[in-house]
Parts: C-alpha cells; structure tokens; sequence
C-alpha cells in the first residue's frame, strides 16, 4: 500500500504499554499461540476477529488479482490487524499468517471489539482510523475485494460496479475479451458468454451473472436476519437522514436495523462533492459522507442489511406490546416495536417512450466514478435544473467533450448561485433552456445512441447523437410498498405530525406518521426541506420521539411533550 509515512502511522499504529492493558480488560477470549507459517485467518473467513499482536509477528497478505497475493504489512506486538469488516463479522478481505518466529496474539470479536472501541475514547479513535484508511487503501488497491470479469460497459457489469462502489466494497474489473487475466480466467472457468459478466469472491466462489442481492450476499453484505429478533427501531432507507437516526438511535443503547434496496448514501450518495454541508467548506462527496455515516452506524451496534427492498408493511396491531412487520425481498421478515420511513425520492422518468430500455445501457439516474470513466470524452447530455443536477454537471464536465444541459425553467429559478457560477465557467457545458426529451433511440444490444430534443422556446426541436444520457428532474417519494396505509399529500409524500390526522386527540409527534410509532424524515416525508442538512437534523431528531414513543408503549408517560 502506498501513502505518506504520516498516513501509514495511522494505517498501521502501535498501542502504548497503557493503551495494551486497557484493552486486554474487553477481550473475552485468552491469547492464542500460532506457529511459524499458520494461518491465522484466511480470504473470505466470516467472523474473523481483530487480532492485537503481543508476541512474534503477524504478515497481512491481499489478493492482488484472481491469482495472486501481495504482502500488506507485518503486524509486530502492539499492532492490530482488520478493517470495516471487523466490526461486524463480515468475511475478511485480506488472509493472516503467522510470521517465522511464530505469533501470539489476542483476539476480539465482532461485539467485544466494539465495546473497546466505544469503551476506550482514546483507543477507539486510533482503531477506528486506521479501519477507515485500511478499507481506503484496498478499494484504492482493487484487487483486494472481489473480481468482475465482463463487457465493459454491458448493463449488467456497470450495475455491479456501481453497486460495489456505492457499498464502498473493494474490487477489479477485467475485460473478459481483451484482458489476459481475464480470458483465462473465462476459460478455466468454463463461462459461457451468457454467464457474463462473473464475479469471484475472496472465497473463492464463482457467480455467474449475479444480480445485486447475490452479489452481496457472497461478500456477507447481507447478513442473516432472524424473524423472531424484535428491534426497537428499524429504519428504510440508508440516506443521510437514515443513516443519522440509525447513528443516534444506537449510540443511545436501542437496538436498530437499517434497510435500503440499493446501497447507502440515497440521492445524496450519488452526488460527486456537496459543498454546501456544515463543516466542510472544501466539500464532499457524498460516497464519503454515506461511508463515514456508515462507519459509525456500525461503530455503534447498528446492523446494515443491503440490498433488502421492503414489499409489504403489516402495521403492529392494537394490542399492548405488538410490533410492526417489514415483509422484504425472498420472504424475509423484520420486527420494529417503531418504524422510521427514510426511503427518500427517486429521479422521476421521463414519459417517453421506451425510454426504460436504456436504462443502465446509457441513460443513468446518478453520475458516480463508473459513469463518468464510461463516457470520457464523450458528448453527453444531462437534464435536470436542481442543486443535484448541478453538482454532477460540475463533476461530468471536465471528463467529456461537450455536455448539453437540458433544463425547461432558467437555471436562476432553481439552482443555488454557487452552482450556477461554476456552470458558467465550464467552456464545454452549453445550456438549453425551455427544452425537454421528445425520444431516444438506439438498439438494446447497443445501447443510446440518440435523443430528439422539443425546444419550446424555438417551438421545435433538434437531435443529439450521445451515448450517455443523465437524467436529474423532478422528485417522486420512493415509498410504493406503504400502499394505503398513511396519509400523503397531493404529490404522494408522507404526511407527519398535525398534518398526518384531524383529531387533535390523538396526539401526533412532529415527525409521527397518521400510524402509531410510525415515523417518516427526510426527503420522504411531506413538507421537508430537501437538503442533505436537514435531513441529517431529522434523522437526530426523531429518536427523541422514538423515546417517548418507546416509554408510552412500556407504560411510562412520555418526558417529551407531544405536538
């Protein structure tokens, strides 16, 4: 791994004397003796536990593609080896082994590693830190995670790509027709090319053209979940106001589950630098938002299952101590004695014709790294006149040839002036006010290869030849599954507090839904500000109401006053 010694001290440090007694005191198990050369933990190993050296050595191997491993580090007394995965028990990474004059080292699990961590402040944030700069370094490294064999930009390729970029999840991408790796890898195989695009896990198992949910359930993404666990809080949705209830609630002793049917970070994950967010006046991307908001959820306890989409809502009935029921993907099932609705808004579709055809095979709904290496020096079109359309016009731009950006009010009504400065000083970003999608076209094996655009203003219309289209109008609550059972407003958002019911009896929270201890924030819900901000001071906020939801359940009157 390559960084600055600065950095490295921080990827790889060493517990003091104190930091090492303080804590042998959470380790659960005894220390553990390794000869010389024996695995310590291997690729794909599930509940791999970090590892503090106290004698000996321990060497840290990474895939460096399907067929190779590259030293990392060598972990001497005092060093701890692990990453992310660690604070779940997801399957490791990387392989441990005991170096020549054997090892002995403490082990802590998954649930004992993170009380240290929360234990011990101090520790915590060395551990922590190095975590982060660990998972940084193998997703920089690529071959560390998974390996993807395909078509380079075939649909279902860039899907997985853009999924296991979205999860932060490391992983190499080879050509399965001009990469030598990755037509011997084909062929020893013996994948059909129907069967592409493959992925190889650290396992070492195969899948053939797998879809999102067996991708992450291979990579232990997707943990198990138990139908009879009762969670005091499960939220839907893994965006910033997800993410922050899911933060909060935990950090304060609730046990919570959070669900997404992508990845995290929502919309805003999607956004290549948000510069308009507290506290970081350079910006940031909101992958590295999502992942720090992420990092923390599990920090705390919070458990993550993606991409779990919820189908069904069966609400907790009227007797004491009933819970509601989340009916998801393949018949799972999650109990919450309180639901929180984060799921958010999804980019509206154009009503043109066949225009799903191309989805994923040109036309896209976010702009993150995997498209913007798709369309290098391309000519490109993106539509849409909002803060989140100007952030990836920003990022697109200095990639490609020439961008069209297509909006049907002037950029003034709708776009933060930052934004639209930026724009102006982009030389190959031409903007078409008043205009809109009349029709695309191309081939599904192909791909877009065109779009006729209605220019109102001209009262006609012009075409564009492009490959590329991004597509970033309107917003639609992304809440289907809820059916009839809340009140929305006229556009299908979610009602919440006084506006959820007309009886003032019963007493609605602000962010209380027309369901008992059924909540909604965020961009979902009817009246928000549709800011990454005040979707993070949502999600902190409903956790005070989803304890005095929890103490009126129990029986204890509410110490927070309700609206």
């Amino acid at each position: 791994m390559t960084a600055s010694n600065n950095r490295l001290d921080q990827m790889f440090p060493v517990l003091s004397s104190v930091q090492m007694a303080t804590a042998k005191r959470f380790a659960a198990m005894e220390p553990q003796k390794f000869a010389a050369g024996e695995t310590v933990f291997g690729f794909g190993d599930r509940d791999a536990p970090l590892w503090l050296v106290l004698e000996g050595a321990l060497e840290i191997y990474r895939h460096d593609g399907p067929a190779k491993e590259t030293q990392i580090v060598i972990h001497m007394p005092g060093h701890f080896s692990g990453e992310v995965s660690q604070l779940v028990g997801r399957p490791s990474l990387v392989r441990g082994m005991a170096g020549a004059d054997g090892c002995l080292a403490l082990p802590f699990d998954a649930a004992h590693l993170r009380a240290l961590v929360i234990g011990s402040a101090d520790i915590g944030e060395v551990v922590m830190r190095a975590f982060i700069l660990r998972r940084v370094a193998l997703i920089d490294e690529g071959g560390a995670g998974s390996t993807l064999v395909g078509i380079p930009g075939s649909q279902a390729l860039t899907r997985l790509q853009g999924f296991l970029t979205r999860s932060g999840y490391p992983h190499l991408v080879l050509d399965a027709t001009l990469d030598e790796e990755g037509q011997t890898l084909v062929k020893k195989l013996g994948i059909a090319p129907e069967d592409l695009p493959m992925m190889l896990c650290p396992n070492g198992t195969v899948l053939k053209h797998p879809s999102d949910l067996e991708a992450a359930i291979c990579l232990g993404i997707t943990p198990e979940l138990k139908n009879d666990v009762i969670y005091d809080v499960a939220v839907i949705g893994a965006g910033p106001a997800g993410l922050a209830a899911a933060v909060y609630a935990a950090s304060e002793g609730l046990k919570v589950i959070v669900l997404d049917e992508r990845a995290t970070g929502g919309q805003a994950g999607a956004s290549a630098r948000i510069e308009n967010y507290l506290g970081f006046p350079t910006g940031i991307s909101g992958q590295a938002l999502a992942g720090r908001a992420f990092n923390q959820a599990l920090k705390f306890g919070a458990e993550v299952a993606l991409p779990l989409e919820v189908l069904d809502f069966e609400p907790a009935a009227e007797t004491s101590g009933s819970c509601h029921t989340l009916h998801l993907t393949g018949g799972r099932i999650v109990r919450g004695r309180t639901v929180v609705i984060a799921s958010g808004a999804k980019y509206r579709r154009p009503d043109v014709a066949d225009i799903e055809t191309y989805e994923g095979a040109g036309i896209s709904y976010w702009a993150t790294p995997v498209e913007a290496r798709l369309c290098q020096g391309e000519e490109i079109a993106l539509v849409g006149g909002g803060n989140s359309a100007g952030q990836a016009v920003a990022f697109l731009a200095p990639q490609v040839k020439q961008l069209h950006l297509l909006v049907r009010r002037p950029l003034h009504d709708t776009m933060s002036q930052y934004l639209i400065d930026r724009i102006a000083a982009l030389p190959n970003v031409t903007t078409h006010v008043g205009c809109e999608i009349e029709a695309v076209s191309g081939t599904a094996h192909t791909g877009l290869s065109g779009a006729l655009i209605r220019d109102a203003s001209a009262g006609g219309s012009f075409e564009l030849t492009l490959r590329h289209m991004f597509l970033f109008i309107g917003a639609i609550p992304n809440a289907g599954w809820l059916k009839e059972h809340v009140l929305r407003d006229r556009a299908g958002f979610i009602r919440t507090g006084g506006e959820a019911s007309s009886d003032l009896k019963l007493g609605r929270q602000s962010l209380e839904t027309s369901v008992r201890n059924l909540f909604a924030i965020g961009d979902v819900r009817s009246g928000s500000t549709k800011r990454v901000a005040a979707a993070v001071g949502e999600g902190a906020a409903v956790v005070a109401q989803i304890h005095a939801a929890l103490k009126l359940a129990d029986g204890d009157p509410p110490a927070v006053a309700r609206a």
